[in-house]
């Protein structure tokens, strides 16, 4: 595709976007900007959502360069006008289905479409890690950038060596908890299969604990006692500024710890690095 030829993707939600040529000004959703930063492309704009603030949350956006990139605010303190004051020609989001715009109310959705161009990419449990991060890198070569090879290969073996360290500890498999701290007295922990990323550790051998059956779709709420009594060798733990701080808990048993951002970044590199902790995490 020539800059001069018409930009065409659909997204998916079925809806095809165009524009007369590339798009350049690109805002997008902090998690599909910081993911996009990764794949080659900077975006001029990010906004969050009702869990995030008037500053971004660095915790979510990976290396962008906040110096360089506006954050226009998160959630109901977003408004149409705002969400186009830097006159960007193309909008991506996320949804976790049905094809909802995350982090934005449909009332300021609906007209936002009516101006420009909005990609939504689903990011929800519906699809494996390996689709989202396709789906990202299709949007990324829509818009100019080139395939890295490196970073491939960077991720194969990082997949390999968890593979490898997951394997060798097999006859006394560590426990692995996802949690997100809520305060002192509970935790939300992660029900795995529910959770794209960590269906990757699963599939690669990691021993991620199951919550019991109960309430919640996507996490198990749990006091202080029943999330110690699950015993885990390892935790990766939400280090969203909305979560609370792992030791606000009071957790003390010494296990390893490994920051786990709960909407993760889907390029190579930084999928790549995250396995890389959990491999540390677990003595490889």
């Amino acid at each position: 595709m020539t800059e001069q030829s018409e930009w065409r993707f659909s997204d998916d939600r079925g809806q095809l976007s165009t524009a007369v040529r590339r798009p350049e000004r690109v805002l997008a959703y902090v998690q599909a900007g910081a993911t996009l930063w990764g794949l080659g492309i900077r975006p001029q704009g990010i906004f969050g959502s009702d869990h995030d603030g008037p500053e971004p949350d660095r915790e979510k956006t990976g290396t962008l360069p906040l110096d360089e990139v506006a954050y226009v605010g998160a959630g109901s303190g977003l408004d149409v006008e705002r969400l186009l004051s830097g006159r960007p020609d193309l909008v991506v989001a996320v949804s976790y289905g049905n094809g909802h715009v995350y982090g934005l109310a449909p009332e300021t959705a609906k007209p936002l479409e009516e101006r420009v161009p909005v990609v939504v990419i689903d990011v929800s449990q519906a699809r494996t890690f390996q689709e989202i991060g396709d789906r990202f890198a299709e949007l990324a070569r829509s818009l100019g950038a080139e395939a890295r090879a490196d970073a491939d290969a960077d991720l194969d073996a990082a997949r390999e060596r968890l593979r490898a360290v997951a394997a060798a500890g097999s006859a006394d498999t560590p426990r692995v908890l996802a949690l997100s701290p809520a305060g002192p007295d509970q935790a939300h922990v992660a029900r795995p299969k529910m959770w794209p990323e960590l269906r990757v550790l699963t599939e690669l051998g990691v021993n991620l604990v199951e919550p019991a059956p109960g309430p919640g779709a996507n996490w198990s709420t749990l006091d202080r006692a029943a999330t110690f009594a699950l015993r885990p060798d390892v935790i990766l733990t939400d280090i969203r500024a909305h979560a609370a701080p792992l030791d606000e808990l009071g957790w003390d048993g010494g296990e390893p710890v490994v920051p786990w951002n709960p909407e993760p970044l889907y390029g190579p590199r930084d999928h790549a690095r995250f396995l890389g902790l959990v491999a540390d995490a677990l003595g490889g």
